[in-house]
């Protein structure tokens, strides 16, 4: 049986914010095995990186006014990315009565206007090659409230609107934009989770296939949005969570 051409990411440039661990350096790393050349976006060194078909550059992409310098440094090391995934993210936990604005901020700052704003930078690359693909981190907390969630639920609630907003605006010009809600996935924002054996195993009790996300659950999906196999789906949210919403 021959391969499908239409899931081939080979020669394309991704770049993916939050790609020094978790699911963003999942997704990365993916890709660069599949064929893509890959830019990593994290505060840290993304360890993981060759040098080569993958390079990784160190910025906050939660400080806005940067955005438009680094949607140029990301575009030096191969070209200007076909592929955006918007992996970075944070969650403070803080219950309803103690968030602060200052916690709130950042919160916003990094879930839901990063990922807008450095998309607009290299929307108009990929609007002159007529392709592109944009992966918004949705999540449960896009439709359900979780304890201490309040910040982090309104952001992934903004996400969802905003990947339906981001379809409108530039999939007429080839960029398809889509978002992937993941479940409960072993990663530094779900730490507190897996920390506790009892919630850990509820959370995967309460999905269909009986336990919870694994890093090779989310390549899949992730190499399905970035590739020409989804050239009829844009502004879509989906749920890679075991059934979790389906119960």
């Amino acid at each position: 049986m021959s391969a499908h051409p239409e899931f081939s990411v080979t020669g394309r440039v991704a770049c993916v914010t939050g790609g020094s661990s978790g699911l963003g350096q999942a997704m990365a790393a993916a890709l660069a095995d599949a064929g893509a050349w890959v830019v990593t976006v994290s505060r840290g060194q993304a360890e993981w990186v060759d040098g080569t078909r993958s390079v990784s550059v160190q910025a906050d992409v939660s400080e806005l006014d940067h955005l438009p310098a680094l949607a140029t440094a990301v575009a030096e090391p191969f070209g200007p990315p076909d592929i955006l995934i918007n992996a970075a993210g944070i969650n403070t936990r803080q219950k309803a009565d103690d968030v602060t604005s200052d916690g709130w901020q950042k919160t916003i700052d990094l879930n839901l206007s990063a990922p807008f704003f450095l998309a607009q930078a290299l929307a108009p690359a990929m609007k002159e090659k007529g392709w592109g693909r944009i992966v918004n981190i949705a999540s449960l907390q896009s439709s359900r409230a979780f304890p201490g969630g309040i910040a982090y639920g309104a952001t992934k609630g903004g996400i969802s609107q905003l990947t339906r907003a981001m379809a409108e605006a530039w999939s007429p010009h080839g960029i398809n934009a889509n978002a992937l809600a993941p479940g409960f996935f072993p990663t530094a924002l779900t730490g507190p989770v897996f920390s506790d054996p009892e919630l850990s195993a509820r959370h995967a009790a309460q999905t269909c296939i009986g336990r919870n996300g694994t890093m090779d659950d989310i390549v899949g999906p992730a190499l399905f949005l970035c590739s020409e196999a989804s050239a009829y789906v844009t502004g879509q949210v989906l749920h890679v969570d075991g059934g979790f919403t389906a119960k």
